[in-house]
């Protein structure tokens, strides 16, 4: 925190008037006549784990649920009321947003089993788009850089740079919304906030504008279809359900012992055989070293059996209790569409035995890589234990080259694959330097590297570099069980990242990796479609489309790059465009079109853009016009110009940039 935001906050006098209470058409009032500038509170400080629809609509939701339920309401006692240009305070619009704030932050906290939850924590019933996907207009490269920032900070500490910023409230007036809104550690939020604002180097007026611009506006939207295979496919499964109620139904209401209460039903899961199989730790499947060496397939099927504990039956009966049974004093998490339910069989056993200071066990049941870990010494009893899941079915060569074994005190460990033959780490963010060497045990379990998944800053990427004798794969930690590989190419012939122009790409491109961390993703591929010549002669800069391509098919992730000279071979490329569950830069549709404002050195603002191969001709359109006949174009501009980018195909097909 800076020196000047250092403040003294007096304490109340008991001599002060209390405030008068809220009348509900007093808070109306404020509700209906700032709704906009509410919604947008409350959208920027929804957690953006969320995704961007959801979070329009719970704005919208949280905006409107924020009325006080009585005919009176307290008011916000320590919230700090807005001040009109007469200086005259306004206490409805000040209730009613400390209640934005309030349920805004409970959106962000976690589903707990023995907590009660919170109304906000839930989708919103009201109200609700069927059919249609919205979210708010694409901003430029600093509302992108803005929103990537706000990501990384947490709830509260979205809230007061939000309230510092847009609402441009002093350092005690934010402390004291806060407190209101029920934060617990009201400092730490501030300090991180003001870490943020000293980072982005840009003054109040400029900040403010950001935050009021188009990018955060969740009132000003736009519309995109729904992934339209899977909602025919969830229509289909919805019919096939109710008509299987129905006949369930109609059976269960037989009279005689046929169909009754217990007629066909299994027996109750402690006498089910299948159940009582995969729990007992004899009839875990064990592979024999050699098994790889015959087989026709490499995944994690012939993974052998390794560790000093897989002979220890108590850990291994814990590690499938745990598994088919979590207790709630067990941390589960899985990836993004990995059921987290026990095995339907006896699981292969990956490996038992200690990293770092604990009892870990990787198992394996065809689907899914389960990872139970427990402290040395407390055998899980003492709340402890962690159960990691990671949907690994259609695993290759290549994808299953590895798994973490263990995270402490930011390092990571991973168990290799029994056909890798040497292990190295890569910095990214230097592609001239040489990998250095990689230790592992006995049972191919790597030495401590630096996680950048769990880095605060992006002053290094350290990568695993696993070679089997025929190719050298890079891998990278993003918070799971599974790591995820790195390519370099066309989407149809993705390579490793070996070549010096994959190298020098992905030095400008790994600090964007934190955009798809904990989202189950598989492989990472970057590819350079386009490289332009910018005007006034300011040199040439390189368009990349970077895709994430996750274990269950969907969810995929997009963000096209515009990479200008630059003065280190590590500095991070804009964000032109993203986009979420998108074909475009895949082998679907390998194709990708987008565009950038940019100045020259001489102060001269563009619009530049940038198509792959497959575009015959660029226009520009709103706030300039111009158009060319190949896949670059180049216009002069204002600051500011927003336009309307289209490309058009050798076939007369018209599309749209990526957004």
């Amino acid at each position: 925190m800076r020196p000047q935001d250092v403040v003294t906050v007096p304490a109340p006098s008991a001599d002060s008037p209390a405030p008068a209470p809220v009348e509900v058409e007093q808070a109306e009032a404020a509700l209906i006549e700032h709704y906009p500038r509410l919604v947008r509170i409350a959208y920027l400080v929804l957690p953006p784990s969320l995704g961007r629809n959801r979070r329009v609509l719970t704005a919208h939701a949280i905006a409107q649920r924020s009325l006080p339920r009585a005919r009176t309401a307290p008011a916000a006692g320590g919230v700090p009321h807005p001040r009109s240009a007469t200086g005259a305070a306004d206490p409805g619009y000040a209730y009613v947003r400390g209640r934005v704030l309030r349920q805004a932050l409970e959106a962000g906290l976690p589903l707990r089993r023995l907590a009660r939850p919170r109304r906000a924590q839930f989708p919103p019933l009201l109200p609700h788009v069927w059919g249609l996907r919205v979210f708010p207009r694409s901003g430029g490269a600093d509302e992108l850089a803005l929103d990537q920032r706000l990501c990384a900070l947490s709830g509260p500490a979205r809230a007061a740079y939000v309230l510092r910023r847009l609402e441009g409230l002093t350092v005690a007036e934010v402390r004291g919304a806060l407190s209101a809104a029920g934060v617990e550690d009201v400092e730490a939020a501030l300090t991180d906030a003001n870490g943020m604002r000293d980072q982005d180097g840009q003054g109040a007026g400029r900040a403010a504008a950001l935050l009021g611009s188009s990018e955060f506006d969740p009132c000003s939207l736009q519309v995109r279809p729904p992934d339209l295979m899977r909602r025919r496919q969830h229509a289909k499964a919805a019919l096939v359900a109710v008509a299987a109620l129905t006949v369930c139904g109609a059976l269960l209401g037989l009279p005689g012992d046929g169909w009754g209460p217990n007629g066909a039903a299994a027996p109750v899961y402690a006498r089910n055989p299948a159940a009582e199989a995969a729990l007992d730790p004899g009839r875990l499947t064990r592979v024999s070293p050699t098994a790889w060496q015959v087989s026709s397939r490499r995944d994690f099927s012939v993974w052998p059996t390794r560790g000093t504990h897989t002979e220890d039956r108590a850990l291994l009966r814990r590690a499938l209790a745990v598994w088919a049974r979590p207790g709630s004093g067990v941390q589960v998490s899985a990836t993004p569409g990995t059921p987290s339910g026990p095995p339907m069989g006896p699981a292969q056993l990956l490996f038992a035995g200690e990293v770092d200071r604990a009892r870990v066990v990787l198992l394996y049941d065809g689907l899914r890589v389960a990872r139970y870990a427990e402290p040395v010494g407390d055998d899980g009893l003492d709340g402890g234990a962690a159960l990691d899941f990671a949907r690994t079915d259609g695993a290759d060569a290549a994808s299953a080259s590895a798994l973490v074994a263990g995270r402490t005190d930011g390092n990571v460990r991973y168990l290799t694959a029994p056909w890798v033959r040497r292990a190295t780490v890569r910095e990214l963010l230097d592609p001239t330097g040489d990998p250095r060497p990689l230790a592992r045990d006995a049972d191919g379990v790597t030495a401590p590297l630096p996680s950048p998944a769990q880095a605060r800053e992006c002053v290094a990427w350290e990568a695993l570099e696993l070679d089997d004798g025929s190719a050298a794969r890079v891998l990278t930690d993003l918070g799971e069980l599974t790591p995820a590989r790195l390519t370099y190419g066309p989407p149809g012939a993705p390579k490793d990242v070996t070549a010096a122009a994959a190298r020098a790409a992905w030095a400008r491109t790994a600090c964007l990796l934190p955009g798809v961390r904990t989202h189950g993703v598989r492989s990472v591929n970057s590819w350079q479609y386009a490289q332009q010549a910018l005007p006034e002669a300011n040199g040439t800069a390189a368009w990349l489309c970077t895709r994430a391509e996750t274990w269950r098919g969907t969810g995929s992730r997009v963000m096209t790059q515009f990479q200008p000279p630059a003065p280190r071979p590590d500095a991070p490329g804009a964000i032109a465009a993203r986009a979420e569950d998108s074909p475009s830069c895949g082998v679907r549709e390998p194709r990708v079109l987008a565009g950038v404002l940019w100045k020259s050195r001489a102060g001269q603002w563009y619009v530049l853009a940038a198509g792959s191969e497959q575009f015959g001709s660029l226009a520009v359109s709103g706030g300039v016009e111009g158009q060319t006949a190949g896949r670059m174009l180049a216009v002069r501009a204002k600051e500011g110009t927003r336009a309307e980018l289209t490309g058009r195909l050798p076939d007369g097909t018209r599309v749209g940039a990526l957004d």
